[in-house]
This record gives C-alpha cells, sequence and structure tokens, in this order.
C-alpha cells in the first residue's frame, strides 16, 4: 500500500509540473524564462516522492516544449539531480541551492548553444528565474506548507 502511495504522490507531483510548465509556456521556456513551476523543487525537502515527480514531470514538461533532445533528456537529468540533492538539505534556504545553482550552470549550457547566446548572459537570466521561482514563490510555498495543517498530507513533513 506505501507503494502505492509514492506513486500516485510522485505521479500528481509530475502531472502538477508538466501542466503548469506548459500552461504557462510563454515564460517556461527558452533563455529567459521563469518556469513557474520549479517553486515545487523544495517539495523533496518534505516528500520523498517528489525526487522522481520532479523528474518524470519535467520530462514531460521538456518534451512538450520543443526543444529537443537537449532539453528533454540534459534538463531533466539536472532537475533529477537538483531534487535528490535539495531531498539531503536541512532547510529551504539550503534546498533552493541545487536547483538554482544546477540550473544556471547546466540548463545555461546547452540553451546558449541553442540560441546562439553567451553562455555567461544565458546562466545569469537562468539563475534569476530560478531565484523568483524557487526562491520568492517556492521558499514561501513550503513554508506555508510547514505551517498550516497541510504537512499532514506530506511523508517527511511529520
Amino acid at each position: 500500500m506505501r507503494s502505492i502511495r509514492y506513486i500516485v504522490r510522485a505521479s500528481v507531483i509530475a502531472g502538477i509540473y508538466a501542466a503548469l510548465t506548459y500552461f504557462l509556456k510563454p515564460i517556461s521556456y527558452g533563455p529567459l524564462q521563469v518556469r513557474v513551476s520549479e517553486a515545487l523543487t523544495l517539495l523533496p525537502l518534505i516528500e520523498s516522492s517528489a525526487v522522481p515527480g520532479l523528474f518524470v514531470g519535467c520530462f514531460l514538461a521538456n518534451l512538450l516544449g520543443g526543444l529537443g533532445p537537449w532539453d528533454v533528456y540534459g534538463g531533466s537529468l539536472i532537475t533529477l539531480v537538483a531534487a535528490y540533492l535539495t531531498s539531503k538539505m536541512p532547510n529551504p534556504f539550503l534546498g533552493a541551492i541545487p536547483p538554482i545553482i544546477l540550473n544556471a550552470l547546466g540548463v545555461s549550457y546547452y540553451l546558449s548553444l541553442l540560441y546562439d547566446m553567451p553562455y555567461a548572459l544565458t546562466a545569469s537570466y537562468i539563475a534569476l528565474g530560478e531565484l523568483i521561482a524557487v526562491g520568492f514563490l517556492g521558499i514561501p510555498m513550503l513554508l506555508f506548507i510547514k505551517r498550516t495543517g497541510l504537512r499532514r498530507y506530506f511523508d517527511k513533513a511529520r
């Protein structure tokens, strides 16, 4: 029964990530982006199924995004590593570091090639977008979940 709950939770997180990314497509893709769904990248701090959920959600979102294999595989693997590292962090402020840094360094690499833009500029844009999504949206979201009765719905927040 526990594994079914785990899969369902991961699936819900994947679906929310993919839908939110695609619904906000104009600001979710490209070298200048604020992928609002990245606020969910702090969920591994309170929900273990968020690690595979974020990976699958990012994979689906990038598959729909149209930037090709670099984004589908590269971006999804970066999200997987960032989610795992976030799950090991002691608080949301440190937990925000892996998705911000890894996306700024990794995603920017292939986006700078795909869009023929300077790497440093692309990395700055992606870092800023991640800071907005993870720092200004994700941290308050996670703190809200932890301070309210919502925390009982997450496996690590008890």
